[in-house]
């Protein structure tokens, strides 16, 4: 492969697609993107045109496209946010041709990584991490039904579907405490079986994850029922 072009900021800013300027580029994490392909979403006048000519790898993660917001710099996203750069990193190596390098935050004058790219791809690995121990509890308490009216109060049941997970059981409704947060939300829990970090358990009380520290009864509901209503 050709060996890649190390740009500078002020040299990709001319590549913002106007008829006078060599080209139309757009960088993210500090990696460059020919986008002419996409000139109807970036060029001039169009509904991404800020986006040409710049890194604003920020920007990719918050949506914030003022001056404060087409930046480079990742301190302080959630995790979320850099799933989303990362998100859009992988776009664009789908979907654009690559030609080069910023010199700058990113990548060295040599095109070496920096520290700041090193420690932006740990976090985008801790997100990920995350976000997999987010779904794998999804699994295991999928979120339960609900609707709230004036006149009859709260009501939250379990189905084969609920949460959007689909599933061989029901589940009973409890409130899951989450560790390092004050409230509580409702979720679906198995009543019968081996605890879900147990599955090959033959010495279990049969009873799913019902005895889980990080769940409580709703009070006034039958432990067993598949839906509760709390009147107000």
């Amino acid at each position: 492969q050709p060996r890649q072009r190390l740009l500078s900021a002020a040299e990709l800013s001319r590549y913002r697609g106007a008829e006078s300027e060599p080209g139309l580029y757009v960088a993210v994490l500090g990696r460059v993107f020919d986008v002419e392909r996409g000139r109807e979403h970036y060029g001039p006048g169009r509904a991404y045109s800020i986006l040409a000519g710049r890194d604003a790898t920020r920007a990719f993660a918050t949506g914030d496209f003022s001056p404060s917001g087409l930046v480079d710099d990742m301190s302080g996203l959630s995790p979320g946010e850099v799933l989303s750069v990362q998100s859009w990193l992988s776009f664009y190596t789908h979907n654009y041709k690559p030609v080069g390098k910023v010199v700058g935050r990113f990548y060295d004058e040599n095109g070496a990584p920096t520290e700041a790219l090193r420690q932006a791809e740990s976090a985008i690995e801790e997100a990920l991490k995350l976000k997999a121990e987010s779904e794998q509890k999804k699994q295991q308490f999928p979120p339960c039904n609900s609707e709230w009216s004036s006149a009859k109060g709260s009501r939250f049941w379990c189905s084969r579907q609920s949460g959007g997970v689909n599933r061989d059981w029901i589940g009973v409704p409890r409130k899951l405490y989450q560790p390092g947060s004050r409230g509580s939300h409702c979720v679906c829990v198995r009543t019968s079986g081996p605890p879900w970090d147990q599955p090959t358990s033959t010495q279990h009380s049969d009873r799913g994850d019902l005895d889980n520290p990080q769940l409580e009864e709703y009070e006034g509901c039958h432990p067993l029922a598949e839906q509760c209503v709390l009147m107000l």
